[in-house]
């Protein structure tokens, strides 16, 4: 048992370590997240302004800038596989648990990296309150496993589809609908300044849903992967 884990370590390692091997070179990934979240994140800014807005405006805001944001980037995982003839490759040399896995963390760092960046702008362009930090990050780091261990697997499904960018978006939301209004009503109360029990309820299921999402995923990988 403990070598076959650290055989699962090393070969998701692996994957992993390509994936970023790639993006440092291309920034293909990181770019396109980048650039969508900033844009979006100015011209909400310049739009609405910096003060008057409510907690649940900038909750909604925040959380919106991120889902289209993550959308217009996180698909990339398994797309470039396709289209540059690697899959194949990839299918006989590492096992599917590895590879998800892989994938997931190349797609965690990629959605932290953005995070780290968007979110100070966001606070400095939107002015929004910045008292509760600690727990704002918690419901951060939530979110962004969730939207990562629910979005690597359609990337998977949608890879070999003609119209990929699209079909990511549309199968996608669905599925993150209730990760995206829990987000948003543990943001809100966070912005209002409520205390780390008034959104137990929300940590909870945000916690349940990305524990649920990622199992699923691992165990349904495989099937989607050998189609």
């Amino acid at each position: 048992m403990p070598s076959k884990s650290a055989g699962l370590a090393g070969r998701t390692f692996a994957v992993y370590a390509k994936d970023i091997r790639l993006e440092l070179r291309t920034r293909y990934g990181l770019n396109a997240i980048l650039m969508f979240g900033i844009t979006t994140l100015a011209v909400v800014s310049f739009s609405l302004g910096q003060s008057g807005l409510s907690p649940k405006l900038l909750a909604a805001l925040f959380w919106i800038i991120i889902f289209f944001s993550a959308m217009s980037g996180l698909a990339q995982v398994f797309i470039r596989e396709e289209e540059s003839g690697t899959a194949l490759a990839l299918r006989l040399t590492a096992d599917p648990d590895a590879i998800y896995l892989g994938k997931l963390f190349f797609n965690l760092t990629l959605l932290s990296v953005m995070v780290v960046i968007i979110t100070p702008l966001f606070f400095i362009f939107t002015d929004a309150p910045a008292g509760n930090v600690g727990r704002f990050v918690v419901v951060l780091v939530l979110g962004v496993l969730g939207l990562c261990g629910a979005t690597t697997l359609v990337a998977a499904i949608i890879a070999k589809a003609s119209v990929k960018g699209a079909l990511f978006s549309v199968l996608s939301f669905p599925i993150l609908v209730p990760l995206l209004i829990t987000l948003t009503a543990a943001t809100e109360k966070i912005f209002d300044g409520l205390t780390f029990t008034s959104v137990s309820a929300e940590l909870q299921f945000l916690t349940a849903y990305a524990v649920v999402m990622i199992t699923a995923s691992v165990l349904l990988f495989k099937f989607v992967w050998q189609e």
